[in-house]
């Protein structure tokens, strides 16, 4: 029997709803206007932009300088200047390295699930990428990795800092730290002192109202070109490639150097305060807008606010996917933070992790901070104010070995979740030099 659809409402509804969508269709034309902007020779605010750059040299100029101090030995030039004590360590944990001290893959999944592992298929394409913050300091890394090779545990194949850059500039710690994560195999993210705790914003009290910085509102009027200068400077003298970025002006001038052809990459930090598709769809268009012909984008990293759901990944994976960006684009998710001072304990999100690992690709888990179960037996529990304090007043303060015992206990932390995911039949990315 023949029924008319056009009498059915939900096809008349969906009809509507198809034709109300295409208004949404950006004109071509409309394009021509943003252009005049970017290309405009007498524009004040693109001239300002081309000013910093010009500091640093022709974007060619630029990677070849960022290339050759990437070069080990010349990262080994700068430890030797600064900290040369360093340099027996960096040496050290090459030597482990090269001797395969570190647990194998194979052998981890053994270790979890014993012969059960020979015949299990795990998940490689959504492989997760294990992530620690905060590394401050350089020493914390041969303790990290006596432990692991002790314990036959993972080390984590990324790296967050979050210390002052100057402070980890002047005592070595900043080259040897690039030197130790390149040895291993891990990908490592600076932050720059321009991050709104440097008083550029009057009317906030320092990192005791940090809450404040939620809204991206740590670079106001001129400190945006100030991060841009921060970030060539440190690009070009230090190998330091990968940035977290807190602001939308500076978002935008991380994809206007990557256009021009400058090798930087960034990460939205979880101060950014994204926490819903709506909120990454704006950001994921502009990266698409100011990629490149080869479709890469300096956005390698989107870390998430800790009140997201699986859900707002999983809708955002769709049209990351659809933007070419989910090779990309990582999700950075996380797992566990700080004990104090910022959000309400226990927070622990492994759980959802292990749900959402399966089918949604190129996600990191964070681990800001140990176990709520951990945190809460310690003396001094992990605390994100900490990250602001000075090499020296901590030292004076007695409190090295409680930072350093955080610190660990993130990466405890981490290999937790390595187990978890492992149990499941997931995949998980840890310091590749290492962990073959």
């Amino acid at each position: 029997m023949y029924t008319d659809k056009r009498a059915d409402p939900a096809v008349v509804t969906s009809q509507k709803e198809a034709d109300m969508q295409t208004l949404l269709e950006i004109n071509p034309d409309l394009l021509g206007s943003v252009n005049s902007v970017l290309l405009d020779p007498n524009s004040r605010v693109m001239k300002n932009f081309f000013d910093v750059v010009a500091k640093y040299g022709t974007p060619e100029e630029i990677n070849r300088k960022h290339r050759e101090s990437r070069k080990m030995e010349n990262l080994f030039k700068q430890v030797e200047a600064r900290a040369p004590d360093h340099i027996k360590d960096l040496n050290w944990l090459i030597q482990q390295r090269d001797r395969g001290a570190f647990i194998p893959v194979a052998d981890y999944r053994y270790k979890v699930l014993g012969e059960a592992a020979k015949k299990m298929k795990f998940k490689d394409e959504y492989a997760v990428t294990l992530e620690v913050s905060a590394l401050q300091y350089f020493p914390w890394i041969r303790v990290m990795a006596e432990q692991a090779i002790e314990n036959k545990t993972l080390m984590p194949g990324r790296y967050i800092a979050v210390r002052k850059m100057k402070e980890s500039e002047a005592d070595g710690d900043l080259p040897a730290i690039v030197a130790a994560l390149d040895i291993i195999g891990a990908s490592f993210v600076e932050t720059l002192d321009t991050k709104g705790t440097d008083g550029s914003n009057p009317h906030l009290g320092g990192p005791a109202t940090i809450t404040g910085y939620f809204g991206g509102i740590g670079q106001p009027n001129e400190h945006a070109l100030m991060w841009l200068d921060e970030f060539l400077y440190y690009y070009t003298s230090f190998g330091v490639q990968h940035v977290l970025n807190f602001n939308a002006g500076t978002i935008l001038l991380g994809f206007m150097l990557y256009k021009l052809g400058v090798d930087i990459q960034f990460k939205i930090s979880v101060f950014f305060g994204s926490d819903n598709p709506y909120h990454a769809l704006w950001i994921m268009m502009m990266a698409k807008l100011f990629s490149r012909e080869d479709g890469t984008s300096p956005l390698i990293g989107f870390n998430w606010s800790n009140s997201i759901n699986n859900e707002t990944m999983e809708l955002t994976a769709d049209f990351r996917k659809a933007l070419g960006f989910e090779k990309v684009v990582r999700f950075e998710h996380h797992i566990v933070e700080t004990y104090k001072s910022i959000v309400v304990q226990p927070y622990n999100r492994r759980a959802e992790l292990v749900e959402i690992a399966d089918h949604v690709a190129n996600i990191a888990a964070k681990h800001e901070g140990g176990d709520p179960d951990v945190e809460q037996t310690l003396a001094h529990p992990s605390d994100i104010l900490d990250y602001f304090r000075e090499k020296k007043e901590v030292i004076e303060s007695g409190d090295w070995e409680n930072l350093q015992r955080n610190f660990i206990e993130k990466v405890a932390a981490c290999n937790r979740t390595a187990w978890a995911l492992t149990e499941k039949g997931l995949s998980f990315i840890a310091a590749r030099n290492l962990h073959k």
